[in-house]
C-alpha cells in the first residue's frame, strides 16, 4: 500500500471516531466509559457574576468588623499576600465593614445581606461554599481559570468537557449554550471573550452556542429572502451529498464535523425561536420572574430560557452577568448588580423545584474571586470600594446532589484567609463533574502529548461534606 492510501485508509477511521462523538448520549458515554458513577444531576446551570461579587457584603457576615472602622488590616493578617497594583502603593489599609444589614434566613439560619431578599427565601435549598480560592489575582486570568482549569488561555471549558464527556441528550440544541446578561452598575465591566465558553483542542462540535439577546437568536438562523424551508433542505441534502464524497476520499474528520453541523443548525432553525418564544408562559410565571423576565437579554429572561433548555436537555447552560468589579462607589453599585440578579436566581430554584427537576439540576452561583476587607481608595462610612481578593469568596451550589441547607467552611474575622475547610476551584470543579457522574481524574483528551484534564494535573479533591 502506497503512503497516500495508507493515510486515506487511516483517515476513515479518524472520521468515524469523530462522527461517533456526536452521537446522542448513550452512545457518547460507551465511547468514553461515562458515566463513572451514578450521577446525582443530568444537568448544570452556571449563574456567573463575571467581575467578582463582594462575599463580604453578600454572604460573609463579619459583625466584629463593624468597631474597626478605619482600624487598618493587621500586618498579621495579610501576611506576604499578594497585592494588585491599584492597591499595593497604598501607605495604609483601611477596613471597611460593610454598610448593608445581615440577617439569618431559613431552618438552616443562613446569614445573606437585605441586598438579596429573593435569594434570601430559597438558603434552605443552598449550600453555600465560603472557602473557595484561587491563585489569580486579576480578572481575565482568574475567570479563565475557573472556567477553563488553567490561567493560560487555549483549553477548554467546563462546558465542553461535559458537552464532550456526556454527549446530547437533545439533538435539536447545543449541548452547550452560553447567554450573557444587561447589567446596570456604572462601573467598568470586565470583557468577555469567547474563549471563556471555547472548546480549546476538544473537537469544535463542542463550542458553546452563545445566544444572542436581539435580532436571531443566533446568526444566521432565518433564511434569506427567497429561500424557504424546502430549498434549504434540498441546498443542504446536496452539500451532505458532495461533503460525504468528500469524506470517502479524503477521511478527514473536520469534513464529519461540518456535515453535523449543518444538520444542527437546519434543526436549530425550528428549535431556539421554540426555545426563546416566552409568550406561551403562564402568568405566574412572570409573577415569579419578575417584570423583567419579559424583556430579552435581562438576567430574569436568561434565568427563565435556562429553565427552559433544562426542560428540553440542555446539557449545560451558562449565564454570565458583568458589572460586579467595584473598585470604588460599591454602595451605588451593588445594589444594582443584585436587583439584577436577586430575583431571577431566586425564581430559577423556586421554579426548578416545583417542577421537579432541582432534584437533578446543579446550580451554580458565583464569581472569579472575591473582595478585599480594606478599602481601596477614599474610605468614609458611606462610601467605600474593594480590590480583588483571591484567598476566600463565597460561591452557592444547589440540587443535582448537593445537600441542602447548610454553610461549608469559615473564614477569619476578616473573610480575609480560610481557616477551615478550603476549597480551591479545582475542587470546585472536580465536585461538579462528580454531580454528573464523572471522575475528574478519568475524563481526558490527549493533546501535545499529555493526558488533558479540567482539573489540570496539580492535586484536586472532592468537596464530599456538600454531596448528598
Amino acid at each position: 500500500m502506497d503512503r497516500r492510501a495508507f493515510l486515506s485508509s487511516a483517515g476513515h477511521g479518524l472520521g468515524t471516531a469523530a462522527l461517533a462523538t456526536m452521537l446522542p448520549a448513550p452512545a457518547a458515554a460507551n465511547l468514553t466509559g461515562i458515566p463513572h458513577f451514578a450521577p446525582t444531576a443530568k444537568r448544570a446551570i452556571s449563574l456567573f457574576m463575571a467581575g467578582a461579587p463582594s462575599q463580604i457584603d453578600l454572604f460573609d457576615h463579619k459583625p466584629k468588623l463593624a468597631d474597626m472602622f478605619d482600624k487598618d488590616l493587621p500586618p498579621s493578617v495579610r501576611g506576604n499576600q499578594r497585592l494588585t497594583t491599584m492597591t499595593s502603593g497604598q501607605t495604609r489599609f483601611p477596613l471597611a465593614p460593610s454598610i448593608y444589614k445581615f440577617a439569618r434566613h431559613g431552618e438552616s439560619g443562613a446569614w445573606v445581606s437585605e441586598l438579596l431578599p429573593h435569594i434570601s427565601k430559597v438558603v434552605d435549598d443552598v449550600t453555600f461554599v465560603k472557602t473557595v480560592w484561587t491563585e489569580a489575582i486579576n480578572h481575565d486570568p482568574a475567570i479563565t481559570y475557573i472556567q477553563t482549569g488553567n490561567q493560560v488561555p487555549g483549553k477548554p471549558s467546563v462546558g465542553s468537557w461535559l458537552s464532550y464527556g456526556l454527549g446530547s441528550a437533545n439533538q435539536d440544541l447545543p449541548t452547550y449554550v452560553v447567554l450573557t446578561s444587561k447589567f446596570s452598575s456604572k462601573s467598568g465591566a470586565q470583557a468577555l471573550f469567547s474563549r471563556l465558553w471555547g472548546p480549546g483542542f476538544l473537537p469544535s462540535q463542542h463550542q458553546g452556542v452563545c445566544l444572542r439577546s436581539s435580532g436571531d437568536p443566533v446568526l444566521y438562523l432565518s433564511d434569506p429572502p427567497g429561500v424557504d424551508r424546502t430549498a434549504r433542505r434540498q441546498m443542504l441534502d446536496t452539500v451532505a451529498a458532495l461533503n460525504h464524497k468528500r469524506l470517502a476520499a479524503l477521511g478527514d474528520p473536520e469534513i464529519s464535523t461540518r456535515i453535523a453541523q449543518y444538520e444542527m443548525a437546519f434543526r436549530m432553525q425550528s428549535s431556539v425561536p421554540d426555545l426563546t418564544d416566552v409568550s406561551k408562559e403562564p402568568e405566574s410565571t412572570f409573577d415569579l420572574y419578575g417584570p423583567d423576565a419579559r424583556i430579552p437579554g435581562t438576567f430574569a429572561f436568561n434565568c427563565l430560557l435556562a429553565r427552559r433548555m433544562a426542560e428540553r436537555g440542555v446539557r449545560f447552560t451558562q449565564i454570565f452577568h458583568r458589572g460586579w468589579d467595584h473598585h470604588g462607589d460599591l454602595p451605588g453599585n451593588l445594589p444594582m448588580q443584585c436587583k439584577d440578579v436577586d430575583q431571577g436566581s431566586s425564581a430559577l430554584m423556586q421554579d426548578l423545584k416545583q417542577r421537579g427537576m432541582l432534584d437533578d439540576t446543579l446550580v451554580v452561583w458565583g464569581g472569579e474571586f472575591g473582595r478585599t476587607a480594606y478599602c481601596q481608595g477614599k474610605l468614609t462610612r458611606e462610601m467605600y470600594g474593594r480590590d480583588h481578593h483571591p484567598r476566600c469568596f463565597t460561591v452557592w451550589m444547589a440540587g443535582g446532589g448537593i445537600r441542602r441547607g447548610i454553610t461549608h467552611g469559615e473564614t477569619d474575622d476578616f473573610s480575609y484567609n480560610v481557616v477551615k475547610d478550603p476549597v480551591h476551584i479545582r475542587d470546585l470543579n472536580a465536585t461538579i463533574l462528580r454531580c454528573l457522574g464523572i471522575d475528574h481524574g478519568r475524563l481526558t483528551f490527549k493533546y501535545a502529548g499529555l493526558e488533558q484534564k479540567l482539573t489540570g494535573v496539580e492535586p484536586a479533591k472532592i468537596v464530599d461534606g456538600i454531596l448528598i
